[in-house]
């Protein structure tokens, strides 16, 4: 591969991104999305289709009045219709009306789709790509050709294929991209097709894929290693269907595997990664390559034993290159290692043959063969591992807590009320609050028993509330494990509570969340350090 050649990454996450399912933006989301991938560094942001909605009208509307400092914005549409003079055709006129630097048109490369979707014929076609371009440029516009189901036309007909990209060509193009719009073409055909493409024209050629077979990427990659010099794809992939070529796969391979420099900080990836999620309302793939949460995650012993001692040995790439961070996974596969590292991450300072080491372990696995997993708990692990090393101080007592439910005659209606005693010090608190399920209740009668004595804990909301059950073989008798995300305005942390009763698991771990907390952040004394209990 030419190493020295420029790669100008192309992103339709406003656009195609769109396209799947669960996936929608508002203009505001659009253009704030585009913001971070200006700054990120991306060389195109296709907006959308004028005239096809009122939120890309207004986005475009918006795009004109930014500064973009690194980006072109893109207008995306097709060429003009059969037997219609461009001049005249109303969709190409939206295109010039979204003033836009770049314009996108895609045409049809398949002589199945010119003959059976358009109902015209391929010398029309042409036509209808070459009079398109050509007005575009006219207008001064820089022009993106999109050659739509281009490998699969090429394969019917490769004559007919490659016509109309001459067409775009003559037309004036600046760039031919080939499009895997149905995503089943393999790698060595991409390859291969774009290395013949690429001799017969002399502007030059992108590529654009679909992760139908799940190739998406590797696709990509294959046409740039065979000679093309732009790639188009949406951040963690998002597109119709099973998605699109994964720019956030994609450009990390680019910069760190093939030597191709494509964006200024590569750092900002993950933090561009989740808040397309975040903005888009949807759950973040945690097994995603180099950006997601897990990708560095080592729970193994062996594993992270030698990870302890060399990160390479199990790291492909240094996780800050992209943002990410390592992560140590604890578990009943764990060995010293794993508790040494996690202590260490959590600022507690160990020796490896230590007897708090094998205490920790042994609590540990004794707690995962009851039900717990803290994988997704470090709060709770963290709290277990204080309790061990006699540094965590109980700042409250519970001595009492119920929680009744009350349904209202033949209406939906129904209450939870929730009572909670504490001890704070000498002190003992009663409260009782209502909620529209028992842990709702719950959490509200301890927060009002704990708010007089730490104020600070009115910062703390509860996030998200999983429950799982986990020997369902033993029917309503079945142990449940229940996960609380909690936060305040700067993070958020996890704990677990295990228990056959899902009040008791619930509490448990809610308990542990509001004992996190202020073991990080209050200023207040608590009671004195207890030694037992260790269970979380």
């Amino acid at each position: 591969m030419n190493t020295a050649k420029r790669v100008s990454i192309y992103d339709t996450t406003l656009r195609d991104g769109t396209q799947g399912e669960g996936v929608s933006f508002s203009s505001l989301d659009k253009i704030r999305i585009a913001q971070k991938l200006d700054e990120f560094g991306v060389n195109y942001i296709e907006g959308g289709w004028p005239g096809s909605n009122p939120k890309d009208v207004e986005f475009f509307d918006l795009a004109a009045k930014e500064t973009w400092n690194h980006a072109k914005i893109a207008a995306f549409g097709s060429t003009r219709r059969a037997d219609r003079k461009v001049e005249e055709d109303a969709q190409v006129q939206l295109l010039l009306d979204a003033n836009t630097p770049v314009v996108t048109i895609f045409g049809k490369s398949w002589k199945l789709h010119v003959t059976e979707v358009l109902r015209t014929t391929p010398e029309e076609n042409q036509a209808m790509i070459r009079d398109t371009v050509a007005h575009l440029k006219k207008h001064g516009r820089e022009v993106v050709y999109d050659a739509e189901h281009f490998f699969d036309g090429y394969k019917d007909d490769p004559a007919h294929a490659l016509a109309t990209l001459k067409a775009a060509e003559e037309g004036g193009a600046d760039i031919a991209v080939l499009c895997d719009t149905n995503g089943g073409t393999m790698p060595h055909e991409v390859a291969e097709i774009t290395r013949a493409v690429g001799e017969a024209l002399s502007i030059p050629v992108g590529i654009h894929t679909h992760d139908d077979a799940g190739l998406g990427v590797a696709n990509a990659l294959a046409s740039i290693q065979a000679g093309s010099v732009h790639v188009q794809g949406t951040i963690n992939g998002y597109g119709e269907r099973t998605g699109n070529c994964n720019l956030t796969t994609v450009i990390p391979n680019l910069q760190l595997k093939l030597d191709t420099p494509v964006v200024p900080d590569l750092t900002l990836l993950k933090s561009l990664s989740s808040f397309v999620d975040d903005l888009a309302n949807c759950a973040h793939n945690t097994r995603a390559p180099y950006v997601g949460d897990t990708c560095f995650s080592h729970k193994g012993g062996m594993h992270v034993n030698a990870v302890q001692k060399l990160a390479r040995t199990y790291e492909h790439i240094e996780p800050g290159e992209v943002g990410n961070v390592q992560h140590i996974l604890i578990s009943e596969l764990s060995g010293r290692s794993n508790v040494l590292m996690k202590a260490e991450e959590l600022g507690l300072q160990l020796d490896k043959g230590s007897p708090e080491v094998i205490e920790i372990l042994e609590h540990l696995k004794r707690l995962e063969k009851e039900g717990y997993e803290f994988e997704a708990a470090e709060a709770s692990f963290e709290l277990l591992i204080r309790r061990v090393l006699n540094h965590h101080r109980q700042f409250f007592e519970l001595l009492e807590y119920h929680s009744t439910f009350r349904h209202h005659g033949t209406d939906l209606y129904t209450t939870c009320e929730a009572t909670v005693k504490v001890r704070v010090g000498d002190q003992r608190e009663y409260t009782v609050a209502e909620g529209n399920g028992p842990v709702a209740a719950l959490d509200r009668a301890l927060r009002k028993a704990l708010v007089p004595f730490y104020p600070e804990l009115q910062r703390v909301q509860l996030q998200d509330y999983k429950v799982r059950i986990i020997d369902s073989h033993t029917g309503t008798a079945a142990r449940t494990r229940v996960l609380i995300v909690s936060k305040d305005e700067h993070e958020s942390w996890d704990t677990v509570g295990v228990s056959e009763n899902i009040i008791e698991a619930s509490w448990i771990a809610l308990v542990d969340s509001y004992d996190y907390y202020l073991t990080k952040h209050t200023a207040h004394e608590g009671v004195p350090a207890q030694r037992e209990p260790i269970l979380v």
